[in-house]
Formats: C-alpha cells, structure tokens, sequence
C-alpha cells in the first residue's frame, strides 16, 4: 500500500467511525473561531469553550475586541493560562483586522499569518471551517497520528502539512483533521494508544512494525 493509498483509506475509515467531523471549539462568528484558537493554546478546548461564554459575550465584534481595554480581557481568560500573551494577541489582531481588512477576516492562509499571534493551525482552521476551503490543520493529534500511519515524519508542523497536502483529497483534507482530533482522544491516545482496537489498524505503519505484519 502506497502511502497515498493508505491516507486515503485512512480518510475513508475515519469518515465511517466519526461521521459528525466538527471542531470542538464552539463560536458563532468567524472571529470568534480565530479568537478561540488562540486561546486554546496549551489550554484544553473544554475550558477555552467555558471561558468564551463571558468573553464572547461582552465583546461582540472585531471592533469591540480592537477598543477593549486590555485588563478587562486578561481578567476574563486568566484560568486558559499565558493570558497576559494572549489578551494583547487578541486586541492586536483585532485591531489589524480593523485597520487593513475592514473588520472582516480575511480568506487566506497568506494573509491571516500576517495577523499577531496567529500561526498556520489557527489559519487552516479558519480557512477550512469558516470559508470552507481545502485545509490542513496540524494540531499535535494531526502530527502524532500522522506520523503513526506512516504518512508524515517530523514534528514541525509546517513540514507536515506539506507532506500531507499530496496525500489527502482537498475536499475531504479539513474534515480529515477533526477526526484525528475525535480519534486521537477516543483511542489513539498519546501513551497509551488502544492499537486493537483502532480502525486505522489496516493501514497504519506503527501498528504493522509493532506486531511484525507482513
């Protein structure tokens, strides 16, 4: 099996086993999905979900978070730790989004790095959840579970993406990662991955190397 053979069936039996491929991260409005993503770096996305209930609703737009005062936005996100980073990330993003793209987010990988704080996981997220375009998001379940089946080596996320991208079916690549998500904390959980029991069992390099099949 050829490794585009087996991330295609990879996708395949994903789609069976997680059939509702959504992002764990609730939001309304495109920007909060980006605001939320920031947040949830080294936070679980059940507590950043928690906190944006008050956040989100007390600053309700891209102008609102671009004139908040800085404090207030610390005070709100404390408990999704390195907040003082992430409360000035935010109100800066904002602020450019305001300044150069007229409140609205932009539609490109290309243009939402150029936004602070923002790195090419949240701008795939963005791009594929909210634009619903082709997109590859490499969170650490995408990466480990990756290089798991074989597909990917490495750690660095860019260097993943890009070996995933020839790979996976543009249309299914989006999808594609929230499984990963779904599926890295169901069973292939990190330490203490549940291999017989694991769907991808059939096309997954670990799996084959770790009981010596042919």
């Amino acid at each position: 099996m050829t490794k585009k053979q087996a991330a295609h069936e990879a996708v395949r039996l994903l789609k069976e086993a997680y059939p509702d491929a959504i992002c764990s991260l609730e939001y309304r409005k495109p920007h909060e999905l980006m605001i939320a993503t920031r947040l949830a770096a080294q936070c679980t996305d059940a507590r950043v979900n928690i906190v944006c209930v008050d956040l989100f609703d007390k600053y309700r737009s891209v102008r609102d978070f671009a004139e908040a005062n800085l404090t207030d936005v610390e005070e709100i996100i404390k408990s999704c730790g390195l907040y003082k980073t992430k409360a000035h990330d935010i109100i800066a993003m904002c602020q450019m989004l305001m300044e150069k793209y007229n409140g609205e987010l932009p539609d490109t990988v290309e243009e939402l790095t150029k936004l602070p704080g923002i790195g090419r996981k949240t701008a795939n997220l963005v791009v594929g959840d909210v634009f619903h375009k082709p997109a590859i998001v490499c969170d650490t379940h995408c990466i480990r579970i990756t290089n798991l089946l074989g597909l990917t080596e490495g750690k660095d996320p860019v260097k993943v993406e890009n070996q995933l991208r020839p790979l996976l079916p543009p249309e299914e690549s989006n999808d594609f990662c929230h499984r990963l998500v779904l599926h890295g904390r169901a069973v292939c959980v990190a330490r203490r991955p549940q291999c017989d029991a694991c769907v991808l069992k059939v096309c997954c390099k670990h799996y084959k190397d770790t009981y010596k099949l042919k």
